[in-house]
This record gives C-alpha cells, sequence and structure tokens, in this order.
C-alpha cells in the first residue's frame, strides 16, 4: 500500500505544501490563487489514489469470503499476533498495559475502556506527531475534508455514554476503513466502480468529524456521486433533494428510513432506490417491512462504529449480519467482561480492530449489546460467524423497582415487541426517574389504553414494579447533535 501512495496520490501533500517560493505583497493574490489551485488539485489526488486502494482492496475482501473457517480463523490469529507486536514496540501504553502479558491469550488481556484510552492517548499513539491537544485544536476548526498533520483522517463519537472519543488513521487504514462500508455494499449485490457509478444518497450527520461524513467527503468525487443531506433537516426538505436527486442507493439511519417510507407510501417521495441500507441505529422489524413496502426492495442492515469501521453487515440472504473478522475481532460480553453464549444477548461488545495502526485498539469496550448467533454457517457459503440480533446500548436498558426493593434491568427489545406494533412515522421511549413518557410521532389509529396496558404488562412480567406511563403525540422524534433518533432514553 505505501508503493502504490508514494509520489503524485501521495496524501501527505495538502495545501499547506509549501510551493516553493517567497513573494513580495503584491505577488500574494496570485500566490493565494496558485495554492487554491494546487490545493484542489492535491485534493483530487488523493480522492483519486483512495477510490483506486479501495477497489484493489475490494478484490482482496472477495477473496477472503471464499475462504474456509479454519482458514479465516488462521489468519485472524496472525493478524492479531502482528497488531499487538505493532503495538508493544510503539506504544508505551500498551508496553504498560499488557506489562506480563505479552504472550497472555486475548481473552486474558485488560479491557480498554474509552476513558482510559483517553486520559492516555498521547501514549497510546504510535506516531510522535500525534498530541490530542491538537488533535482537539484540529477537530474545533474543521469544516471540510483538510488532514490533521496534513496525514491523518480523523473521527470523534458523539460523546452520548460520557466523554466523547477521538480516533485516527493514516492514509493506508482508511483505505480499510472506506473498505469496510463498501464490503456491505458489495455483498448486497452494488458493484460499484470506475466504470458502473452508482447514485447514492445518504441521510445522516453532516458534521465533518463523525465518521460517515468523514468516509463520504473523503471519497466524494465524479467517481461517487453521492448527495449528504443532514438528518436533522426538514423532512419536506430531504423528501424535495431525493426526489431531484433519484438516488439508486439510498443510505440513512434507521429512524429515517422509516420516515421516508412513510413519505413515499403517501406519495411525496417518488424515488426508486435500488439497495436501501439502514445503518447506526436498531432496525427494527416494522421498520424494515415499511421499507420493503415502500420501495419493494429488502433493507440491509449495516452494523459499524467510529471506533472499527464497519463490523457486520447482511448478505442477501438475510439470515443475520455476518461479522467481519478479518477486520475486527467482536467479543459479546456480560457485565463482568465473560463470554456470552450464542443465543444469548450480552451486556457490551469487546472490540479489537486487527488493522489498527497509529492508534491500536485491544479489547476496546462498547456498549453495544449482539446476540451472536447459533451457528454461522449461512446458505451464502462465507465463513464469518452471524449476529442474529442488536437491542441498542447497554444505556438503553431502563431500570426499574422490584416488588422486594430491588432493582432489575429491563432490556429495550421489551419495548421494541410492543411498539413494533404501533403504526407511526416513529415512537421513543424515554425514562424519566419514576415515570415512563413514549413518545409517538403522528399515530395512526392509537388505542392509547390498550398501548399503556401491553407496556405494564410487560414490565409486569419482567418481575418490575410498572411506573407512571404517559403518552404523548408529537410531530417529529427528537433528535441528537448528530441526528439520531434513538428508540429508547434513559435520562
Amino acid at each position: 500500500m505505501d508503493d502504490f501512495i508514494r509520489g503524485p496520490f501521495d496524501p501527505r501533500l495538502s495545501q499547506d505544501t509549501p510551493i516553493g517560493y517567497s513573494c513580495d505583497a503584491d505577488d500574494e493574490p496570485h500566490v493565494a490563487t496558485t495554492v487554491s489551485r494546487l490545493s484542489r488539485k492535491v485534493d483530487l489526488a488523493r480522492t483519486v489514489a483512495l477510490v483506486l486502494a479501495v477497489l484493489v482492496y475490494r478484490r482482496r475482501l472477495r477473496r477472503r469470503d471464499q475462504w474456509s473457517r479454519p482458514r479465516l480463523l488462521s489468519y485472524q490469529a496472525e493478524a492479531l499476533a502482528r497488531l499487538r507486536a505493532h503495538a508493544y514496540k510503539k506504544s508505551s501504553f500498551y508496553q504498560d498495559f499488557h506489562v506480563g502479558l505479552t504472550d497472555a491469550p486475548l481473552s486474558a488481556l485488560p479491557v480498554l475502556t474509552k476513558q482510559r484510552l483517553m486520559d492516555n492517548f498521547d501514549r497510546l499513539v504510535t506516531r510522535l506527531d500525534v498530541h490530542l491537544d491538537d488533535v482537539e485544536r484540529y477537530l474545533a476548526q474543521l469544516r471540510g475534508n483538510e488532514l490533521f498533520n496534513n496525514r491523518y483522517f480523523v473521527s470523534a463519537t458523539a460523546g452520548t455514554t460520557g466523554r466523547r472519543g477521538i480516533f485516527l488513521w493514516d492514509f493506508a487504514e482508511w483505505v480499510q476503513v472506506v473498505s469496510s462500508y463498501n464490503r456491505a455494499f458489495d455483498w448486497a449485490g452494488s458493484t460499484a466502480g470506475l466504470t458502473h457509478r452508482v447514485k447514492t444518497a445518504v441521510v445522516s450527520s453532516t458534521n465533518p468529524s463523525h465518521q460517515s461524513a468523514r468516509v463520504g467527503a473523503s471519497i466524494h468525487s465524479r467517481w461517487v456521486p453521492t448527495l449528504r443531506i443532514d438528518s436533522g433537516d426538514e423532512i419536506a426538505s430531504i423528501v424535495a433533494r431525493l426526489n431531484g436527486w433519484q438516488p439508486e442507493m439510498l443510505i440513512g439511519y434507521a429512524s429515517l428510513l422509516r420516515l421516508l417510507a412513510e413519505e413515499q407510501l403517501a406519495d411525496r417521495l417518488t424515488i426508486s432506490p435500488q439497495f436501501v441500507f439502514s445503518a447506526s441505529e436498531v432496525l427494527t422489524d416494522s421498520t424494515r417491512r415499511l421499507a420493503s413496502a415502500a420501495w419493494g426492495r429488502p433493507t440491509f442492515n449495516v452494523y459499524g462504529a467510529t471506533e472499527t469501521s464497519g463490523i457486520a453487515a447482511e448478505c442477501g440472504q438475510h439470515t443475520g449480519m455476518h461479522l467481519f473478522e478479518d477486520l475486527v475481532i467482536t467479543e459479546v460480553v456480560d457485565a463482568d467482561n465473560r463470554p456470552v453464549p450464542p443465543g444469548q444477548y450480552g451486556a457490551k461488545v469487546l472490540v479489537t480492530v486487527l488493522f489498527s495502526r497509529t492508534l491500536p485498539l485491544i479489547r476496546y469496550e462498547m456498549s453495544d449489546s449482539l446476540q451472536l448467533a447459533a451457528r454461522h454457517n449461512c446458505p451464502c457459503g462465507r465463513p464469518y460467524a452471524l449476529i442474529t440480533g442488536i437491542q441498542g446500548r447497554e444505556q438503553e436498558a431502563l431500570i426499574f423497582a422490584t416488588a422486594n426493593g430491588q432493582h432489575r434491568t429491563v432490556q429495550p427489545l421489551v419495548f421494541h415487541h410492543i411498539m413494533d406494533r404501533v403504526t407511526a412515522a416513529g415512537w421513543q421511549v424515554k425514562q424519566h426517574g419514576d415515570e415512563l413518557e413514549v413518545l409517538l410521532a403522528q399515530p395512526r389509529d392509537l388505542d392509547q389504553q390498550a398501548l399503556v396496558a401491553a407496556i405494564h404488562s410487560a414490565l409486569a412480567g419482567q418481575d418490575v414494579q410498572p411506573p407512571r406511563i404517559k403518552l404523548r403525540e408529537v410531530a417529529t422524534i427528537p433528535r441528537t447533535a448528530l441526528g439520531k433518533a434513538p428508540l429508547i432514553v434513559r435520562e
């Protein structure tokens, strides 16, 4: 990869690259114009290099899809050994964090939390030119696709679970980040390339520090025609722009896909996408059915995170999501970091990003609750393990009092099963102390008493004391700073 990007496609070139001569004040307008033109050329060269590298890497990923499971696990072990060797050589943090454990199995290593990562950021990174204070200043000024230190792509989490996390990648790593998302499209049957361009619309966050926006900006070109729309925009504006663009591929948060499907069925949205992808939020069965009714196509679910990029995606069989086990090791564990058997939901996941080098992630904790399939053989023949359920983050599990004064956790799926039967443009369950508020966006044929009774009965079935339940009809479900509309909120 390094050989591929040297020369005119070297991503380390930027608008700050010296152009090699001094000038007088009278020359400044001319120099500014020259630098601007050079900047555009460098950006284009970087984009071309990235698109070509992703297409090359896609062929490698396709070959891995044909591997046997033993071969996949052998490769995974080798990739993990390379990652650990790199971390122990280059990161003073890991030299201390894994002291005495360099030969221990992965499961014996300590868990890396976001708080610990951010507290030790400067010691954890493996590049001497990366310091947290500088990255923070860069993010505060980020407006477009400029790179940190002319070399690194940077993304940040929203901080909804506490302190925000900051993650960065060099060009070679970024090729694998983009390729992981491209793999989901490939599995769905979308074979976009330099000679086969697929008009795409992405309705998500356009915040330049958000990874989806960062990926989109880094490949934005005539070879990847993409319309990016902020999910926080008014629905009428989103509909108008989609109608004007007529995408062949539609990608969005699950909550937005639900709204857009409602608009399509009402004949206000008139698009005919060949591929529909849901990402970043829990895709419920009712939203999946609604999208299928609207566009006559199955919706493909994609699971990813800022820290890891793509983690899993559905194939055309829709038997679950295949884990990208050649890129990320995903351990499904309970609250005490013990493995959870297939068929049960874990409290969180521990991820090891096998291609991470600038900021190595080994057993990094994420609060997503997943369910592994009991078997990982899919009719498609791919060797990867399957996950058959995602019920949201640990923070979306609600805690209620029991009759004996104790407390018990109720998982999001309890509410999913009830709310999926409600006909509405969206819903959200919010816990405020001893009250449960249920927001319903534009509900139709709603029997409020029956809904309250169903929630009450479900909670009683979990052996908890049902709180006071209040229903509230709203025009739209409120969104976070990144434009997401979580189904469950604990305040």
